[in-house]
């Protein structure tokens, strides 16, 4: 059977995959093995800058040559690399023997056995992976991100003005304004990007069990913290995590994870919120000509875009709980347990991806119906008795919330024509009695 769209096991690489590629060049076996590929090679040439003795001899003008061994990584490189694996049974080693072979095509054999000098697996492990997270949230999730804030933005701005009756407790309750409503979304959403861009990426580096001694048996004239901490830092562009054990701690990814789940849990709020404004009839939905709503009901437009987008954010979030709450726990100075775990990184990712799209094209759905907001606003004066009660416990008038409650809480019709009615039996002013009928639920909408 081949592996397509159509046999494939996740939706992921399935139904969703046009949706889901753009994370294969960091989050795939082959994406694994290249960023594993970079910080062998990376590694290896920052040891001649070190520089250790024996490779004082190798010409400078073979680094354009070393990297394009990972800067033209290429399929047939990929299944060269499993092909070894096959024999090793160890992946990062076939990775090593790999490159020696590339050496040798260099005629670099004299150095070859500075590749992954004094390393461990996770030493390349805990730097290829967080690098390729890195980048992926980079160049794939802050855009999508960001573009989806910036059409909530737009509409909250289009809808800035629109009185709406708010809700708390299922309830009708004092009115607010749509734009005003989706504005707290954007602020929401703001200040949780603002804390993801600010944390850090951070990597482990330093040998078996983190503190250099093969390194440092070798050359113990070397500051090989300092070299390490130069090399995770200024040629990866991550954090050196030290000290440490075998392994990363993974807090910092684990952070990382917590603030993703954050950002795909006010979203789950969002869709909510836009899926019941449909229910409500407060928005329409654009037709596209040949889609079908129901089975069944041809009358049907369901918010299908919004529902896509809370089950994708939930498995996405189920998943980076589990990435946050395994990671950082790892038996004595290392088990292996992190290892598997960490393949399905872009899992995780890849439903929050699909998940935005969906949002965003529900949101590119939505025709607002005013005359429906208007409607239920209109149906509803007795959300004003809040601003009533207010002015006259303002004024000094005796007991007005109790007095409002006996009004709005009577079985009779509250409108326009009550409230006013009501007014009229306040012993207040003139004044206040014309400031009290000037308030109507379309603007008592607060700031």
């Amino acid at each position: 059977m081949a592996l397509d769209a159509l046999h494939a096991i996740s939706p992921i690489d399935g139904r969703y995959h046009n949706k889901a590629a753009n994370l294969s060049p960091f989050f795939s076996e082959a994406a694994l093995i290249k960023y594993r590929v970079l910080v062998e090679i990376e590694y290896f040439i920052a040891l001649c800058e070190c520089p250790l003795p024996q490779l004082k001899a190798l010409d400078k003008k073979l680094y354009p040559a070393l990297r394009n061994i990972y800067l033209e990584f290429s399929d047939a490189d990929a299944i060269a690399i499993k092909k070894i694996e096959s024999v090793t049974n160890h992946d990062v080693k076939a990775v090593e023997y790999f490159i020696k072979e590339k050496f040798d095509a260099l005629s670099l054999q004299d150095f070859k056995e500075f590749i992954h000098f004094g390393l461990t697996s996770q030493d390349i492990n805990n730097t290829a992976i967080p690098l390729s997270l890195k980048e992926a949230i980079q160049e794939i999730y802050e855009p999508e991100i960001k573009a989806l804030i910036t059409i909530l933005k737009s509409l909250a701005t289009e809808w800035k003005d629109i009185p709406m009756l708010a809700r708390t407790h299922g309830q009708p309750a004092s009115p607010s304004r749509l734009g005003k409503e989706i504005a707290v979304f954007v602020e929401r959403l703001e200040i949780q990007l603002k804390t993801l861009i600010q944390l850090p990426h951070a990597a482990k580096f330093g040998g078996a069990t983190g503190n250099y001694n093969a390194h440092h048996v070798a050359y113990p004239n070397i500051q090989w913290k300092d070299f390490g901490t130069q090399f995770v830092e200024q040629t990866l562009g991550l954090t050196h995590s030290f000290p440490t054990t075998q392994i990363e701690h993974y807090d910092a990814m684990a952070a990382l994870f917590d603030c993703l789940k954050r950002i795909n849990t006010i979203l789950i709020d969002l869709d909510r919120d836009f899926w019941t404004y449909v229910s409500m009839d407060y928005f329409k939905q654009k037709i596209k000509a040949g889609e079908v709503g129901s089975s069944a009901m041809p009358h049907k437009v369901n918010p299908i875009d919004f529902e896509n987008s809370e089950g994708n954010l939930g498995i996405a979030n189920a998943l980076f709980e589990h990435l946050s709450a395994k990671l950082p726990i790892s038996r004595l100075q290392r088990d292996l347990t992190d290892s598997t775990v960490l393949r399905n990184i872009g899992v995780p990712l890849a439903h929050t991806m699909i998940a935005l799209a969906a949002t965003k094209k529900g949101l590119g759905k939505l025709l607002i119906n005013t005359d429906k907001i208007a409607s239920d606003l209109e149906n509803n004066w007795a959300v004003v008795a809040e601003a009533i009660q207010t002015i006259l416990r303002r004024e000094g008038y005796p007991n007005p919330y109790e007095a409002l409650k006996g009004l709005t809480r009577t079985n009779s019709q509250i409108n326009a024509k009550s409230i006013s009615e009501f007014i009229d039996t306040l012993e207040v002013s003139s004044e206040i009695k014309k400031e009290l009928k000037n308030i109507s639920p379309s603007n008592y909408t607060g700031i």
